[in-house]
């Protein structure tokens, strides 16, 4: 995560010598792929907006079901009438802040931590945050064997996703608050944090390699398929129990050339939203059938069915959970504060929801001018 007073040189390169600074929460690796086979056509002869196209990007993780199912069901596609939709799936949120910036994509579903390091990498230039999608879906679990209690964690080998991605961080925060100490960047001390690819934990999990996990879903429930015990959920910790792990953002050129167009995928957001937390299995089953899609394998029901539980769908960005991430790696040593003023522009979700007859949200004091 980069800040508006810059890391010292040492720790830059520290950091990323590890990892391109704050990852996503959920994603691994940097490859983007077309998604056009999920992509539905427009009507024909439907009115297209400012804009003929659209692109769009995202995740084919459940904590981006709002973009799986949306884009899938067409719920997107008919707010946007004659312009079509051109979907890209990514697989870490560097990537994707990297097809923003390019002009690949217009809109994207992202974690917090690479929306604030793509904003304040940028100095504030390069996009803002426009809604919210997704809050929770991420567990600490544990072999059961070795670990009975939260007090057990201690003098134990966890995996977290990357160094200073959103878990990492949470993590991290966590240890401190117990009273340890543990050095951020190599992960050793009270706790050995062991940075391990999401892919591959649940076999480090079965090996032994490590003791436990802080991770996202399904990670989480892929561990407890193998025996683990969900000794804490993160969303416990938090005010509401709510926290934001996805959000949407927008680049800022487009949302000035395009409102029109933007409003139109935020109406699709509000009513896919609304639509998945209406059916929930439906919903469920038609995210599985957009993963299967994208991967070839759709996620058993043991895996599944716990994981989207978890995990809450909603249109409020929690600005709030967004700047208090940020302090957390702060406090964490892994970035100075950073200038979040600006980050936020909620103008059209608000106008969306008044027109639905919701609440309008709130930024935090983080919104644009």
């Amino acid at each position: 995560m980069s800040a508006a007073r810059p890391l010292t040189a040492l720790r830059t390169l520290a950091v990323m010598a590890a990892l391109p600074l704050l990852l996503t929460a959920c994603g691994y690796g940097s490859q983007a792929t077309d998604d056009g086979k999920q992509t539905p056509a427009a009507a024909a002869g439907a009115k297209k907006l400012s804009a003929g196209e659209v692109k769009i990007g995202y995740f084919p993780n459940l904590t981006h079901a709002t973009a799986l199912v949306g884009v899938q069901e067409g719920l997107f596609q008919k707010e946007l009438g004659g312009t079509t939709i051109k979907a890209s799936t990514f697989n870490a949120g560097p990537s994707e802040i990297e097809a923003l910036n390019a002009g690949s994509i217009d809109i994207g579903w992202i974690g917090p931590s690479p929306a604030i390091n793509g904003y304040t990498k940028s100095n504030g230039n390069s996009l803002r945050i426009i809604g919210g999608s997704a809050s929770g879906g991420v567990k600490l679990v544990v072999n059961p064997k070795k670990i009975k209690s939260l007090k057990d964690v201690k003098g134990k080998k966890i995996a977290t996703p990357q160094l200073g991605n959103t878990q990492d961080v949470a993590f991290l925060n966590w240890i401190a608050d117990q009273g340890w100490k543990v050095d951020a960047e190599s992960g050793k001390g009270d706790v050995s944090v062991i940075r391990t690819d999401n892919k591959i934990t649940p076999d480090a999990y079965k090996s032994g390699s490590v003791d436990g996990a802080w991770v996202p879903e399904p990670t989480a429930s892929k561990l407890v398929a193998e025996g683990g015990k969900v000794l804490l959920d993160e969303s416990a910790l938090w005010p509401d129990k709510k926290f934001v792990i996805t959000n949407i953002i927008v680049s800022q050129k487009f949302l000035k050339e395009h409102p029109d167009v933007v409003e139109a995928v935020l109406r699709g957001s509000v009513k896919t939203n609304a639509w998945i937390n209406a059916n929930p299995d439906a919903a469920k089953a038609a995210a599985n059938k957009a993963l299967e899609t994208l991967s070839g394998k759709a996620l058993p029901a043991d895996v599944i069915d716990p994981a989207w539980k978890s995990i809450t769908f909603l249109d409020d960005p929690l600005a709030a959970t967004l700047n208090t991430e940020a302090e957390h790696a702060v406090k964490a040593g892994l970035l100075d504060k950073p200038d979040l003023k600006g980050i936020y522009d909620l103008t059209l979700l608000d106008k969306v929801l008044k027109a639905d007859g919701k609440s309008e949200v709130d930024d935090a004091g983080l919104g644009a001018e």
